[in-house]
């Protein structure tokens, strides 16, 4: 297929595609989709290898978000029967945090609802950041706050964070209609200071709102323009109780091409897989490695993943490895870049060539969103029993039994899933 020639061509130069070819990608037929997953795959192997990167996410406060993000399951008026705790003390985050660094997490997304912190919630987050790194030594740690005020990237910056996750979620043109308590405008500016003080920028989107592939594509674009250097991907979880509850509008193989879409936007950029992959893709999660190069490893913010030692079985037997913790995520004409702008930190812009996709720190990556306000990964040691898989469901079909809403981790007496 030319299409798919020049994608791979155009990603292996890390240049941009049309919109037109990125629009063709979700366009192509079930009958070519392997195709698309073999062509995007050329270029994920090129500058990520066969690494998957392991996050692992630690919900420092859950519930009671004054926000009112439609897909999210902790928004404002969620009937939702998720967790609900205020924030968890360091030591119960840092102990949350060694359980998934065991399971061979290489990066803590530390996550917490609400419209933005208060700088006591930054002194407090910083406290916890200390106590992860001093138990863990070499890890990177993420915050995903929400909406951040003059100064308090940097004071992150300064206790130790090495990236902040804000995702976009969706394109401007239907932001308004995902959300009305804050604006697209918003969340752009908050990337924006977190790249400005040197943290690793992390932004990304959800699919299956009942958006259009010209949504899918000017959000990406639009990730791409802001240069962060993980781009999380993320496929609604449509929780009863909220707005979406009835949105259920992907296949299996609607989210393997917008993945694939996504790689080629940002060939040479770390792409995570995050929530919604097991509700979503179900027993095609193994082909979503040939696209992306990090996913998320346990439970998700507010519903549970697939048994950790499962995720880690499906990369080796995909072919994959894990990245350790002493390999760059990022290739090295970014990271590269990167520390000689920044002294050694992260988020600085890459140098010539064509504009691409993330640019940033040796240690480049972020955290994504569940399907609601922030990050998206799970707990450590011990496994609860999984869900059985049921069977395929068509588009718009809804599926209840596929969510299973998180009920262990940090913030309950259970062990933690990794």
């Amino acid at each position: 297929m030319d299409l798919l020639n020049t994608l791979v061509e155009k990603g292996l130069r890390r240049e941009l595609p049309t919109r037109e070819e990125a629009l063709a990608v979700l366009a192509t037929s079930d009958d070519e989709l392997l195709d698309v997953v073999a062509a995007a795959g050329k270029v994920r192997r090129q500058w990520f290898g066969r690494r998957v990167k392991l996050n692992y996410l630690v919900n420092l406060k859950s519930g009671l978000c004054p926000e009112d993000c439609s897909y999210c399951s902790q928004r404002l008026g969620s009937k939702a029967e998720i967790l609900k705790y205020t924030w968890l003390k360091p030591e119960e985050a840092s102990e949350a945090a060694a359980a998934g660094v065991a399971g061979g997490a290489k990066r803590v997304c530390l996550v917490a609802s609400g419209r933005g912190p208060t700088d006591r919630d930054v002194d407090r987050v910083g406290k916890t950041i200390a106590a992860i790194k001093e138990q863990n030594e070499g890890v990177e740690v993420c915050a995903c706050l929400g909406l951040l005020s003059d100064g308090q990237a940097e004071r992150l910056r300064d206790a130790g964070a090495d990236a902040y996750n804000h995702n976009l979620n969706t394109s401007e043109a239907t932001y308004g209609a995902i959300t009305k308590t804050h604006t697209y405008a918003d969340r752009v500016d908050t990337v924006q200071k977190a790249h400005a003080a040197g943290l690793s920028a992390c932004s990304g989107l959800i699919a299956g709102m009942g958006e259009s592939d010209e949504d899918l594509v000017d959000v990406v674009y639009s990730l791409r323009e802001l240069d962060p250097d993980s781009v999380p991907v993320n496929f609604l979880i449509p929780f009863e109780g909220t707005p979406l509850a009835k949105e259920w509008n992907l296949t299996p193989q609607r989210a393997l091409r917008i993945l694939a879409m996504v790689r080629f936007v940002c060939p040479d950029v770390e792409v995570r897989l995050a929530g919604g992959r097991e509700v979503h893709l179900r027993t095609m999660q193994p082909l979503a490695l040939h696209l992306v190069n990090s996913i998320f490893l346990g439970d998700y913010l507010t519903s549970e993943g697939q048994a950790g030692q499962a995720d880690l079985d499906m990369i080796a037997d995909a072919g994959f490895e894990v990245e350790g913790a002493g390999t760059s995520t990022l290739p090295a004409h970014r990271s590269d870049v990167a520390a000689a702008a920044t002294g050694g930190g992260c988020g600085s812009h890459a140098d010539g060539g064509a504009p691409v996709c993330g640019s940033g720190g040796s240690n480049s990556a972020s955290d994504a969103v569940e399907a609601g306000c922030g990050s998206a990964c799970g707990g450590c040691s011990g496994h609860a029993e999984q869900v059985p898989v049921p069977a395929q469901a068509d588009a718009g079909e809804v599926r209840p039994d596929l969510v299973s809403v998180r009920r262990r981790g940090a913030g309950t007496d259970l062990a933690p899933n990794a």
